[in-house]
């Protein structure tokens, strides 16, 4: 795979925010900054999230779990870290996951592992301080991918996975997707390393394994039960097409789900200068009005 899709997918200048580790983030006074705190253990793998809060108040806190982007096969949850404690300065609590990869671990593995951590963050909520009726995501790539996903299939049993806390819920109040794609039976042709990544993480091309990229596709879950969705696209992503969050985003409206597009004329796959602030601004905005009030 080319550098430049890896770094692209690995999500390093999302939303223009710095790839930031643990040990190199700047955490301020008013912030309580915890890694590398275990959520699930499937198949003896031990993921971690990375959590930040606000270090005074009562709360109960809303709640916004990042995931990261990487091709469903790359990436850190390191990349969120500056995401997470810029959300905590805000009110919020923020949780930063890792999960499971491509092309040891294929769909759904990664669904399974960001509803545990979903469950996780309500069964944790008095420690934590975390209104668990206000919880939250997002995600840039296939973590947008991710985040959608949670988004339209609160109530599909197979989805749910043995990640632990089979008692809470892995619904989202609300996501905000940041080039995701929502249909990958017309992400072939469409996207400059498709035919590299998919087969990977769905076991076959579009050819040998169809039914398991309609399953994999959030557009093909919606119901008027998903939660509110913005997406944020830019016209020129040569990764994910535009017209992926336009089709996401229609289909949300016409099942009577609010949805918003935020395009970017002229942005790639990845967003940078007053295109990342802009991002970044209506992303803040989005969980403030659809988590705070």
């Amino acid at each position: 795979m080319r550098l430049s899709a890896v770094l692209a997918y690995c999500g390093l200048i999302l939303l223009g925010i710095d790839s930031q580790v643990s040990a190199q983030v700047k955490v301020p006074e008013t912030v309580q900054w915890e890694t590398g705190i275990e959520y699930s253990s499937p198949d003896g793998e031990h993921l971690q999230l990375n959590l930040a809060r606000p270090k005074t108040g009562d709360g109960p806190f809303p709640t916004v779990l990042c995931i990261h982007g990487g091709g469903f096969r790359a990436g850190k949850r390191e990349s969120y870290d500056g995401l997470c404690v810029k959300l905590a300065e805000r009110g919020f609590v923020a949780a930063t996951i890792t999960y499971r990869l491509a092309p040891k671990h294929q769909f759904p593995a990664a669904v399974h592992d960001t509803k545990a951590a979903v469950r996780w963050l309500r069964a944790n909520a008095a420690k934590y301080k975390i209104n668990p009726a206000r919880i939250g995501t997002t995600g840039g790539s296939a973590g947008g991918h991710l985040a959608q996903f949670l988004a339209v299939t609160a109530n599909v049993p197979q989805f749910e996975g043995q990640g632990g806390h089979p008692e809470q819920s892995s619904s989202v109040a609300c996501v905000v997707n940041v080039y995701g794609p929502s249909d990958f039976t017309k992400s072939y042709g469409k996207s400059v390393d498709a035919a590299e990544v998919l087969p990977l993480w769905l076991g076959g091309n579009l050819e040998t394994a169809k039914v398991k990229h309609i399953h994999a596709s959030p557009l093909y879950w919606v119901t008027p039960n998903a939660a509110p969705t913005l997406c944020i696209h830019g016209t020129e992503d040569k990764y994910v097409a535009h017209e992926q969050a336009v089709w996401m985003v229609d289909k949300l409206k016409a099942a009577a789900v609010e949805a918003d597009l935020l395009t970017l004329e002229g942005a790639g796959h990845g967003f940078k200068g007053a295109d990342a602030e802009k991002a970044e601004l209506a992303l803040f905005d989005y969980f403030e009005k659809h988590l705070k009030k």
